[in-house]
Formats: structure tokens, C-alpha cells, sequence
């Protein structure tokens, strides 16, 4: 019997310094069954990083054919096609072809191996932009991950202030390129 995805429900009060946006999102998260809770919280930062009324979540692992988040227009084009993990350049030149832009939000311990082996596959595309997370700051993500969550993210420059009641995370965004 396959195992069947988890329902996260989540309040998102989003603080976006950077482009004056203040809103309060009421979201389902699908945790994929072959996902962590860190992933998951991180697509719900890169959520947070590209707000637009249009951004949604796509069915994720479950289709290879579609990015973790994007903005679809409605004429049903693809203005931003956002991936999170450590994609392959094949992937990322694949969502170039779809989309007006593309982003990838790199995270886990293992970024700096897989930047050193894709960095000149990936600056090379065009309309793409690439950000890493640092591991130890979102492993702490899965501290405030819960069925029923109320965060609130506030981003300001580059840094990502994550609160849920009294636990706080800060997490710095780095762009690699």
C-alpha cells in the first residue's frame, strides 16, 4: 500500500521589507511521503521570498514535469518556475524553457560539493538565479514544523526572520548566482 502525503495546515503572516508587502496567507502545505519536514519548510521560504497573488505550490515530487512553486498567469503561462534542493542544470534549463525566470534555492549540507560541480553550468543560464541557504540554520526549521502551524516570516535584505510563538530562527539568504 503506497503511503499517502500529510496535510500540513499553516497561517503565514508575511513581513517583506524589501518590496513593503504585509500580508496573512492561509496555506496547505502537502508534505510529499518521500519529503523531510526541513524541505517542505523551505518551500514554504522560498513561498515567502517570491509572494505574488499568482504563486502557488505545484504537485512537487509528485510530477517531474513541474517545479516545487510557480507563478502561472492566467492565460497559463509561466512568469517564475522555482525549484528547491540541489537540482541539476538539466532541470533548471528545462524550467528556462518554460518560464519567463527562474529560481533555485540550494540548502543541506552538501552545497558547496554540488555548487563546486554545477557553478559553471548554472551561471551560464540565462534568466536564472540561484541562493543557498546555510544547513545548520534550516535543519532548525522542523523545530517549529507542527500539522497546524501560525508563522510568521519577516524578510529583511538578505535575512529571514521565522517565528512561531515564542521560537524565532534567523536564516541568511545567500545568491550564488
Amino acid at each position: 500500500m503506497a503511503l499517502k502525503p500529510t496535510i500540513y495546515k499553516t497561517t503565514l503572516n508575511l513581513i517583506d521589507m524589501n518590496r513593503d508587502i504585509y500580508v496573512t496567507e492561509k496555506l496547505m502545505l502537502v508534505l510529499h511521503p518521500s519529503e523531510t519536514d526541513v524541505r517542505m519548510m523551505v518551500r514554504l521560504l522560498a513561498y515567502a521570498l517570491n509572494y505574488d497573488q499568482d504563486l502557488a505550490f505545484s504537485k512537487g515530487l509528485s510530477a517531474t514535469d513541474e517545479p516545487d512553486l510557480w507563478v502561472k498567469r492566467p492565460d497559463g503561462s509561466v512568469s517564475c518556475w522555482i525549484e528547491v534542493g540541489q537540482a541539476s542544470p538539466e532541470r533548471i534549463r528545462k524550467g528556462g524553457s518554460r518560464a519567463d525566470q527562474v529560481k533555485l534555492y540550494a540548502y543541506g549540507s552538501e552545497v558547496d560539493v554540488w555548487w563546486a560541480k554545477h557553478c559553471d553550468a548554472l551561471t551560464g543560464l540565462p534568466k536564472t538565479e540561484v541562493y543557498s541557504f546555510p544547513a545548520v540554520q534550516v535543519d532548525r526549521l522542523s523545530e517549529l514544523c507542527g500539522r497546524n502551524m501560525e508563522l510568521t516570516i519577516t524578510l529583511s535584505e538578505d535575512q529571514l526572520y521565522v517565528t512561531a510563538g515564542e521560537q524565532q530562527l534567523e536564516i541568511d539568504l545567500t545568491r550564488l548566482a
